[in-house]
């Protein structure tokens, strides 16, 4: 049984005491005495005890994991006693995270050396060697002829290592495993590393001390018990540096109605340019890779003479070299300003930045807290940004964001379970190293959090299908191991096995470009008309409307990487080009903002008392709390305000006849549920039905929709069945079947020295799609695929519950007829069509609807009065 427990600081004196005279020296040379996190952690590590230490970003936490470490090579050196073999390895997500570290590493262990060499102590070469994709064959032989005493590496070149004949018998007394960036491995790749430091650990005679270090993360026991696995003691180190959080919230322009207008953006672009000439160097967050462009090429050209050659740009579709270049000129303090969508905000140093502002909302308050937490990256600076919003939502959105980034509350984050895709290649990759009888193999494999609970029929099931149980042998799947069921072993089959694992290796999906092809008319049938992201093309269903080149276009269908589409179309676009980027609201701070609506809600009548009590409990100021009031005051003139204990459905008629649910629980939980009521309406017979989904609610359209008998057909119960029928021909499930068979090894990216392309993976997969539907619905990767649509893509956990909640009256469904969309859905409908509004146009058609609603809000009035008089 795993046990769990809080610790508390332990002594500067005990710590020093640990330390070898010459490790001391050196440390109080460099640094005025010990962090607390070094205080948590430091003594614990030499105890060799298992910890996971969470600390703010710039906490100390890398060389909390590292001085114990050090400390023990240095005196086992000094005695003459140090060993041929790797005693810790220190493993880290980001390839640009592990240089950092090996630079990080030299140095003190040099500095050290030198101490010795002054007082005549000699200190024997302690290794440090770096090992990622990118290490050549030269230094991977020499790491075999000379053991690096410290490994650094990441998650998956640790599973090639393992794999490893040679190099495998160096690690076989392992020491420490220090496994850094924890929060960033919520994730398929975090389950793939679960598994591999089991099997490490399973390689080892001794059972090494893990250390994992981690930025702000909730919940603190399950990423603990994650990192150890089942069956170890793991201690937590919650290191609450007082940090005070330097936040505050603002707009371009006087009204955020008016947010969004030319003239506002030019004062986007003089707020920016304020805020960077104030500061030495500023890091601005958006939440995609076209704002981050957007932003650097207005900067730049609206004022050239300050950012000619002080300006980068930093997001995940830039080449290394490129984003290498950013990180070092940012480390040297060359430039004044870069501007990033998500890649900068794991905990590489970037040395001098000293503001952050964050363009709309980052969705959850964990991500708030490493990006602002990027100013402030040194041990003492408090962090300091300001969040920049564009529309009424973004406002309420990152108020709440704010109040609990201050109030340091910490959203949950979930860990996959029992993903069948990883789980086959991780047997691959054990039955390569050695015959396993099957019990041992199971043991090893459930000694990882992440599959404690997996079944035997599902453990077999992936053995059936790596054994070529299913005969696909026609669709090029051929069997990778043998299993023998009277002796109960597994073993690899082919002398190209290893090979093959080492060249497939991982879990991240290859993306590429979908080529959009005219179907219909006739005419224009077979013209091409630009390329869309795959993302983007997962998000589609068909009969949506999207935009592409200012022109509409009806989404058919997709065969391998050309979407067909329906050309001259005059319906409404129902899916903005950018939907495929946005970042889902984290489901906690969704139920946070919720509460939040009830408490102005049940303020709303007394508006000095209601204004006063928002900035407070915001904390903001600068008219946001007046203008988050007006826009409350007018929703709950016009329809009503949806709250924690309130879904307000709003029945209007547009081309359509539109069913809007004002159901604030995230974009994933909203998925769930749109598909759910979408797919109810189609049973009910309701032809063409479409669907729009966002964070703040979802709306489905069709023409005479009975709103009692479509929600009474969805329940709880059957979400999931439901759930099931709905995404079975979808594309969403075609592509990410490609992703789980790409994991399991059904499609090799490389197989002999030849890269297959993401085009042909996925007509590859298409094949497979269909020979595996007519073979079993219960195919193991099929069933993956489902649960990764189910629970990764959408959050039908949480899906369930709303419906629950609604069921035992704990949420009130409330249907009002509204002549037009709310203030709150506006938003919402909005969405799709933002790509066919200029911008001025959005600002002048945002402006005409709030006179409508006000015009309908005055006639309520009147008639109030009236039935009064």
């Amino acid at each position: 049984m795993t046990e769990i427990s809080y610790i508390e600081k332990t002594s500067s004196k005990d710590v020093a005491g640990l330390l070898h005279p010459l490790v001391k020296e050196w440390f109080f040379s460099k640094f005025k005495d010990f962090s607390d996190t070094q205080l948590y952690g430091v003594k614990q590590i030499h105890d060799r005890k298992n910890i996971l230490v969470s600390a703010p970003t710039g906490g100390t936490k890398t060389l909390t994991a590292f001085l114990s470490i050090l400390n023990y090579l240095v005196d086992l050196s000094v005695k003459g006693e140090l060993e041929d073999k790797v005693y810790a390895i220190y493993c880290s997500p980001l390839k640009a995270l592990s240089n950092d570290i090996y630079v990080n590493l030299i140095d003190p262990l040099r500095e050290i050396k030198e101490l010795g060499e002054k007082k005549g102590i000699v200190i024997g070469d302690i290794r440090v060697g770096l090992r990622t994709g990118d290490t050549s064959v030269k230094d991977r032989v020499k790491m075999l002829r000379k053991a690096p005493h410290i490994l650094v590496t990441t998650p998956e070149t640790l599973a090639i290592v393992i794999t490893t004949g040679k190099f495998v018998e160096k690690m076989n007394a392992l020491e420490f495993l220090i496994i850094d960036e924890i929060h960033a491995l919520t994730n398929k790749r975090g389950v793939y590393l679960s598994l591999t430091m089991e099997r490490l650990c399973d390689l080892s005679v001794l059972d090494p001390v893990r250390i994992g270090l981690s930025a702000t993360i909730a919940p603190l026991e399950e990423i603990a018990k994650f990192l150890v696995g089942s069956d170890r003691d793991c201690l937590i180190a919650d290191v609450k540096l007082i940090k005070k959080i330097d936040i505050s919230l603002g707009f371009p322009g006087i009204h955020i109605l008016e947010a969004e207008t030319v003239n506002s953006q030019k004062e986007l672009y003089k707020m920016l340019d304020k805020i960077i000439q104030e500061h030495k160097t500023t890091l601005i967050f958006t939440n995609t890779r076209n704002a981050t462009e957007r932003i650097v090429h207005h900067l730049s050209m609206t004022f050239p003479e300050k950012y000619s050659g002080m300006i980068g740009a930093h997001h995940s579709s830039m080449s290394k070299d490129k984003r290498f270049e950013i990180e070092e000129k940012l480390r040297k303090g060359e430039l004044r300003v870069v501007v990033s969508s998500t890649s900068l905000e794991l905990g590489i140093d970037i040395g001098s930045v000293d503001f952050v502002v964050l363009l709309r909302s980052p969705k959850s308050v964990s991500r708030a807290l490493q990006r602002i937490g990027r100013a402030g990256h040194k041990l003492h600076d408090n962090p300091r940004g300001m969040f920049i919003i564009m529309d009424r939502d973004d406002m309420v959105e990152c108020g709440v964001l704010m109040k609990l980034m201050v109030e340091k509350t910490i959203d949950k984050t979930e860990i996959p379970k029992n993903a069948l895709d990883v789980l086959a290649q991780q047997i691959f990759g054990m039955a390569i190293t050695k015959i396993w009888e099957v019990e041992n193999m199971l043991k090893v494999i459930r000694k990882s959090y992440c599959y404690e609970n997996l079944t035997k029929d599902d453990f077999f099931s992936v053995v059936s299908y790596l054994a070529g149980d299913y005969a696909l042998e026609h669709r090029n799947v051929y069997a990778k191991i043998w299993y023998d069921p009277q002796t109960k072993q597994i073993g690899k089959r082919g002398k190209l096995a290893r090979v093959m694992y080492m060249t497939n290796v991982g879990t991240i999906p290859g993306e590429s470009f979908i080529e959009v092809v005219i179907q219909s008319p006739a005419e224009r049938r077979g013209q091409s008309v630009g390329k869309i992201d795959e993302l983007f093309l997962e998000r589609m269903k068909r009969g949506d409307v999207f935009v592409l080149g200012g022109q509409k276009y009806q989404y058919l269908y997709a065969r391998g990487m050309k979407a067909f589409v329906k050309g001259d179309v005059s319906k409404n676009p129902t899916i903005p080009s950018w939907f495929s980027e946005m970042l889902p609201l984290n489901f906690d701070v969704a139920l946070e903002i919720g509460r939040f609506r009830k408490l102005v809600k049940e303020r709303i009548k007394n508006k000095k008392e209601c204004v006063s009590f928002i900035e407070n409990y915001l904390y903001c100021e600068g008219g946001v709390g007046e203008a988050i009031y007006e826009y409350f005051m007018e929703q709950a003139g016009f329809s009503e305000i949806p709250d924690e204990n309130t879904i307000v459905i709003e029945k209007f008629k547009e081309e359509k006849e539109y069913l809007l649910f004002h159901s604030l629980y995230g974009r994933k939980v909203n998925d769930a549920l749109a598909r759910a009521y979408a797919y109810a309406a189609a049973r009910l017979k309701y032809r063409d039905v479409e669907m729009g989904i966002s964070d703040n609610g979802f709306f489905i359209a069709g023409e005479c929709l009975d709103e009692n008998k479509i929600v009474g057909l969805v329940k709880s119960k059957d979400l999931r069945v439901v759930l099931k029928e709905a995404i079975e021909k979808t594309d969403i499930l075609r592509r990410r079947f490609r992703h789980c068979a790409a994991r399991s090894l059904m499609i090799l990216r490389n197989y002999k020295g030849r890269e297959k392309s993401v085009g042909r993976q996925q007509v590859h997969s298409e094949f497979l799609y269909a020979a595996v539907r007519k073979i079993s619905a219960d195919f193991p990767i099929m069933r993956e695929a489902r649960r990764e649509v189910m629970e990764d893509l959408m959050d039908v956990k949480n899906a369930e519950r709303v419906l629950q909640w609604v069921e035992q009256g704990k949420i009130k469904l409330k249907k009002i007829n509204t002549p037009i969309v709310s203030p709150f859905g506006l938003s919402l409908m909005l969405q799709g069509r933002s790509d066919l509004i200029r911008m001025e146009d959005k600002a002048s058609f945002l402006k005409r609807m709030h006179e409508l609603h006000m015009k309908v809000i005055g006639s309520k009035r009147e008639e109030a009065k009236e039935l009064q008089n």
